[in-house]
């Protein structure tokens, strides 16, 4: 932070709240946005691997991240990248952010009653007898289809309406200098959301207790969790229809002379699009960062939710259990923004901000995985202590992810979605559907992949030491993007500053 932003503001404040008065009007609708968007992020993550986890196991996973939810995001790519050509931005959001609210209240009050009737039970026991062992997740995964469909549109939520749909928008209509100071606090509604939808999901999967033996207490559960997420995504839509009438239109938040480039391109196309994309250093250096952590995320989480799913088998004990670590989750991650996220980029600058989240996640990651690894060395002295290795690997997960997911939070988020503001409108709208949705899942997926190549060798159990020595692999070639990132970002930074400072000198 400059000596004069800390004047400006005073010593405490511009560490707690680096905020004017009148930057609320701005600050707060994104702010509420950015809660309800993350309210559902969690309540849909939670209640996708419920379903998953506990029908068809945690083996249907890596296939459904390969199979299902990588050629979604590139078919909605597809799709999004031409309705940007022919749609004004308010009714691209709307026109993308429908069909999710309207599908996930449709499956709570359709699909799920009727999954019994429309499960192809005996096609996939014909599937299971020919495929290999290790892939029987396969046929899991057919078997319930209804879920995972589900599954791949709660999936991409995360990458579309908040990656793409939300820190778009910011990225839109927001300044470097306000993102410096409000990024870290748009996060704060994130994980304030994790704070109220983990015990809204803790409750409602608890319901069970007070229901009789013979009712479906999932489904009523479930039917709880449905109408939260469509309360929530009609909220978004509001919101966003209130920003562009009464806080667009104010010059003081919004000048698009000053947020976006003053000579207009022409569109590109599709092809032009990915042909900028995988040319350009720039934005390979950022698909780069997001598809690493999609990779090294996603091979610690589906080893850890096999054992939360031995541990809690019932789909309401593993929802409970999904909310209280998602509760974990977010109040460790408020801490972190309060404390370190924003006050970090602003002191140690990008660059260092940047590098936090990929060594947080190799030391938890290999902390993890040896626990793993040598639990059964450390039966006896478990047994002492009264718990069982199944139950610390389940704790020693929960811990490794809630630390990894609170510095993602705090600081991979902010600093990625900066690297995008120099950028021109186009590179903007169309490099950004390619690395935050294409490119996340392509991480997701390339996990899942290596576990698969990695099945046909042996369990999940036999081959977590590859995936350990995998995982710190990835992680180097993380560090050294994000090294080449930062000399990039500040060099164009620095030239559209100085492009926006001339423009405004007065013409003699």
């Amino acid at each position: 932070m400059s000596q004069a932003t800390k004047q400006e503001f005073g010593k405490w404040r511009s560490f707690f709240w680096p905020v004017h008065g009148f930057e609320l009007k701005k600050l707060l609708p994104m702010f509420l946005m950015f809660f309800f968007i993350s309210f559902n992020y969690t309540i849909l993550r939670d209640t996708k691997d419920t379903l998953i986890v506990t029908a068809a196991g945690a083996e249907a996973l890596p296939f459904l991240k390969s199979f299902g939810v990588v050629p979604a995001a590139i078919l909605f790519m597809i799709i999004y990248s031409k309705l940007s050509n022919v749609l004004s931005k308010e009714n691209l959001f709307y026109v993308t952010l429908a069909p999710f609210v309207i599908f996930f209240g449709l499956f709570a009050t359709f699909m799920y009653p009727s999954r019994e009737s429309l499960m192809p039970v005996e096609s996939a026991a014909a599937m299971r007898a020919w495929l290999p062992g290790g892939w029987v997740g396969l046929a899991a995964a057919y078997e319930n289809w209804m879920y995972s469909i589900f599954y791949i549109l709660a999936e991409l939520w995360g990458s579309v309406v908040l990656s793409l749909l939300f820190w778009g928008f910011a990225n839109q209509i927001t300044r470097v200098t306000e993102a410096k100071r409000f990024y870290s606090l748009f996060g704060l509604g994130a994980n304030l959301a994790l704070l109220v939808s983990g015990p809204a999901i803790v409750y409602v999967s608890d319901i069970r207790k007070t229901l009789p033996a013979d009712v479906d207490a999932w489904q009523i559960s479930l039917n709880y969790l449905m109408s939260m997420v469509v309360f929530a995504g009609i909220a978004v839509m509001a919101i966003y229809w209130w920003i562009n009438r009464n806080v667009l239109t104010d010059t003081r938040f919004y000048e698009p002379s000053a947020v976006n480039p003053k000579k207009k391109k022409a569109k590109m196309s599709l092809g032009d699009s990915f042909k900028f994309i995988f040319t350009s250093k720039y934005i390979l250096c950022l698909a780069m960062l997001v598809i690493a952590y999609g990779i090294c995320i996603n091979l610690v989480e589906i080893t850890w939710k096999s054992q939360v799913k031995i541990q809690y088998p019932n789909p309401n004990d593993y929802s409970a259990f999904m909310g209280w670590f998602s509760f974990c989750t977010g109040a460790v991650t408020i801490l972190m923004m309060l404390f370190v996220g924003g006050n970090l980029i602003r002191w140690k600058g990008w660059g260092f901000a940047a590098m936090v989240t990929p060594v947080v996640l190799l030391i938890t990651g290999v902390a993890f995985f040896s626990f793993v690894i040598f639990s059964d060395n450390l039966a006896g002295a478990i047994a002492a202590i009264g718990s069982t290795p199944l139950f610390l690997a389940v704790m020693f997960g929960a811990a490794q992810n809630i630390m990894s997911k609170s510095s993602k939070y705090s600081l991979f988020d902010p600093t990625k979605e900066m690297a995008y503001i120099p950028l021109d409108e186009d590179s903007k709208v169309k490099g950004k559907a390619a690395v935050d949705v294409v490119g996340a899942r392509l991480g997701k997926s390339g996990g899942s992949m290596i576990q698969l190549f990695l099945l046909a060798f042996g369990t999940l159990a036999t081959i977590t030491p590859y995936i350990g020595a995998i995982l710190v692999v990835i992680i180097g070639a993380w560090l050294v993007a994000a090294r080449s990132l930062n000399k990039q970002f500040l060099e164009l930074t620095t030239q559209k500053a100085e492009e926006e400072n001339t423009t405004e000198l007065p013409v003699s």
